[in-house]
């Protein structure tokens, strides 16, 4: 018999309320993008059609068939905008345009006319916290005098010491070193500093300074007439910093972590009249032509709570939520972070948007394969398909990074010479690097490129080149080989999909925890799913009779293997609880 965990409630999830309406399925509109599952695409990555070993805009649309084929309802594209690419894109020096390395807007609107002609959506990656160093303002504020309009655009600021030969502010720049760096006045004399959150080549934009506000809407309305569907927003708790730039108690700390930690630098209350002000111009649009755009943030924050405070109804519609993605291999803390999450995201009326890879961590496959349990051969594999299904169980919307689908792992032993990240070229340490899992996607063939560009396979020069150098052990990732096994983690995700697209038990909604045993994690969604997963090694009884619908590894009926998860539907009794 099935019965609810009475230490958390009978039921934890998004309760549609009345004020709410057209963002809840009880509206009349219902809203695409709260349970969808988008497909990211790091377009460097993905396909090439040029021959020169790195992806393009083309290869992207030539894959759009098999993004369909997968089942998911869109795609988020990486920066293509032109860019010297110290930071792959993410260093913008023209945010409406095409570099010419990924192609050209009219290769960019037959990507969107086929995408929708597909019935899949089209994400932009925007990046409003900071632009590139060559960036028409950067320059401008370069040749610019102290206090100058174009240095307003940015932080400078005078240094401290005798001569101003020390930083503003004590702070760490993520991606390693100081956060500032000193120029030059038009005389050859070291000048004012300037404010870089990630590396130098990367300036931080004033947002309290109404003009960058303003082109900013000009960029959104530029791509959106375009025909977007909406945008992945870069950085979304930064963009606004202390006004008086003080020194912070731990200034290492986002040097340290990786991540915004820096209580001056990031999260600042008068980001949200941004979100705002983007969420109004996305429902102009919206209210034109009947078509939902999404905002969806890289919202990195300390607590549930409050990321929360980034999708109230007027502000994004979603956030990745990273605590799952960061969660260890461990039951207490899966359910813990998803409780919190349905709790204080629900709150707001907005979906939880779940994710467990992105380009900037390491891969499931890889990430799972240590920790509790985790050194038997394949426990990382298994544990990686489990929490795949895991995620397409959970209410509200997922991601999927590009090759997740393979069951790609990290490629964690790329010689020091080919290595791209600035984070290993400003620390020379390869701790948190990210080229691991931003290596080109293997297609088909036994030898590199493994289909992805447009040279011979194994080729007499040892393949062609690609930007990062596939391992030989992507032969047995490829795509033409997932497709062809039937138990590949390709058909994992696709049965999965289809399954999340026909069962109205899944998608949006609510979940019901189970008694569980101690490594299990079960619930309920809707009337009669249920999803286990069993996070220790043994196997355990199945939570319910019969053969599961889907399983992400072998599962005897009765049984729950370790590192499994299945999905079940169950007819409830009149004894089991019901939702209030």
């Amino acid at each position: 018999m099935l019965t609810t965990s009475a230490g958390n409630g009978p039921s934890v999830g998004l309760a549609p309320s009345p004020s709410l309406a057209p963002d809840t399925a009880q509206g009349t509109a219902r809203r695409w993008w709260r349970d969808a599952v988008i497909y990211q695409v790091y377009v460097r990555s993905f396909r090439d059609t040029t021959g020169d070993g790195i992806g393009d805009l083309a290869g992207v649309r030539a894959g759009l068939p098999y993004l369909k084929k997968l089942g998911v309802d869109g795609i988020w594209l990486s920066p293509f905008f032109p860019s010297p690419q110290h930071d792959h894109g993410y260093d913008v020096a023209d945010y409406r345009d095409v570099d010419p390395a990924y192609g050209d807007l009219a290769a960019f609107d037959l990507l969107v006319a086929e995408a929708h002609r597909l019935g899949l959506k089209v994400l932009l990656d925007i990046v409003p916290n900071h632009c590139s160093s060559e960036h028409p303002w950067f320059r401008a504020a370069l040749e610019d005098e102290p206090g100058g309009p174009s240095r307003s655009l940015f932080h400078f600021a005078d240094g401290r010491g005798t001569d101003g030969e020390l930083p503003p502010n004590n702070w760490h720049a993520m991606f390693g070193g100081p956060a500032w760096s000193r120029v030059k006045d038009k005389d050859g004399r070291p000048g004012q500093w300037y404010l870089h959150m990630f590396t130098p080549e990367q300036p931080d934009l004033n947002w309290r300074n109404p003009e960058v506000s303003a082109d900013f809407e000009k960029v959104l309305r530029f791509w959106l007439d375009r025909g977007v569907d909406g945008f992945r927003i870069d950085v979304a708790a930064g963009l606004f910093k202390h006004p008086e730039l003080p020194d912070s108690p731990d200034p290492a700390a986002d040097e340290r972590t990786r991540d915004s930690v820096n209580p001056l630098a990031w999260n600042q209350p008068e980001v949200h009249g941004v979100w705002r002000s983007w969420r109004a111009l996305c429902e102009e649009y919206t209210a034109r032509d009947g078509h939902d755009r999404l905002l969806v943030g890289e919202v990195s924050v300390r607590t549930p709570s409050e990321q929360a405070a980034y999708v109230r109804p007027d502000e994004l519609h979603q956030a990745f939520f990273f605590h799952l993605l960061t969660a260890p291999w461990d039951v207490d803390v899966f359910r813990k972070v998803i409780s919190e999450a349905l709790t204080d995201i629900a709150s707001t009326g907005s979906t939880v948007t779940w994710v467990l890879n992105n380009h900037d961590q390491v891969r499931t496959v890889t990430r799972y394969a240590t920790g509790q349990g985790g050194t038997a051969a394949g426990v990382g594999p298994a544990r990686a398909r489990a929490a795949a299904l895991l995620m397409l169980a959970l209410p509200g919307a997922a991601y999927v990074y590009q090759g997740e689908e393979l069951g790609l792992p990290e490629v964690d032993d790329l010689p020091d010479e080919v290595l791209t990240d600035p984070i290993f070229h400003r620390t020379g340490s390869r701790q948190h690097v990210r080229d691991g899992c931003r290596v080109p996607l293997p297609w088909s063939g036994q030898a590199a490129p493994f289909g992805f560009g447009t040279a011979a396979d194994g080729a007499a020069d040892g393949g062609a080149r690609t930007w990062l150098p596939q391992p030989a052990s992507f032969a047995g990732h490829t795509a033409d080989r997932a497709l062809a096994d039937t138990g590949s983690f390709w058909h994992l995700y696709r049965e999965g999909l289809q399954l999340r697209r026909t069962l109205p038990q899944l998608g949006e909604g609510t979940l019901r925890w189970l008694d569980s045993p101690p490594q299990v994690l079960a619930f309920v969604r809707g009337d009669g799913l249920v999803c286990a997963v069993n996070f220790g090694t043994e196997p355990v009884p199945a939570p319910v009779p019969g053969t599961p619908l889907l399983a992400s590894g072998d599962c005897p009926e009765g049984t729950l293997p370790g590192s499994t998860a299945a999905w079940w539907m169950h007819a409830p009794d009149s004894s089991e609880s019901r939702e209030p």
